[in-house]
């Protein structure tokens, strides 16, 4: 005797929307993620990326890193998942990555945390029921060495679009 939970359940509203974002808020990202050699082991396998420091420990050694390297594509991707939730969960096209960098090498075993900041607001000139918001993004390791960081840009749904027409 079951029955359907679905009537039952109750939708919980996620992410953000234009207004709930302004120039200067910081988002010390929850959770972090540890970064095991097996995922960055098959991330390289699967994007092809045949640099033998990020899957030959012996080639890694012998160029003086003290394990293999986790491919900074990975790195990239880790630190852009974090900051889904609290930036970009409610969706809206992504806009791109801006001056990416890396700062130093991650080896398997590396927990990383995220921060961003929101670094622009503005109402799309093309899409006025929308706004673009820009953040810069940046990833550490668990000893709090930054990582990685990136602006990004995402469109971002207004909540009441006819009033900013």
């Amino acid at each position: 005797m079951t029955s359907d939970p679905r009537p039952r359940a109750t939708l919980w509203p996620k992410g953000r929307l234009y207004e709930d974002f302004h120039v200067g808020q910081t988002f010390d990202h929850h959770w972090g993620r540890t970064i095991l050699e097996g995922d960055t082991t098959l991330f390289t396998t699967l994007t092809l990326s045949f640099n033998p420091l990020y899957f030959n420990r012996a080639y890694a050694l012998a160029h003086g890193h003290p394990d293999i390297v986790v491919n900074p594509q990975l790195v990239f991707n880790v630190v852009l998942g974090l900051s889904v939730e609290d930036c970009s969960e409610i969706g809206g096209p992504f806009l791109g990555v801006f001056d990416l960098t890396y700062d130093r090498p991650v080896y398997p075993g590396a927990t990383l945390t995220a921060r961003s900041t929101t670094t622009e607001t503005r109402i799309s000139e093309s899409n006025p029921a929308n706004g673009i918001v820009t953040w810069r993004t940046e990833g550490f390791n668990e000893a709090g060495e930054r990582v990685v960081g990136f602006r990004r840009s995402n469109l971002v749904r207004l909540r009441n679009p006819k009033r900013a027409a």
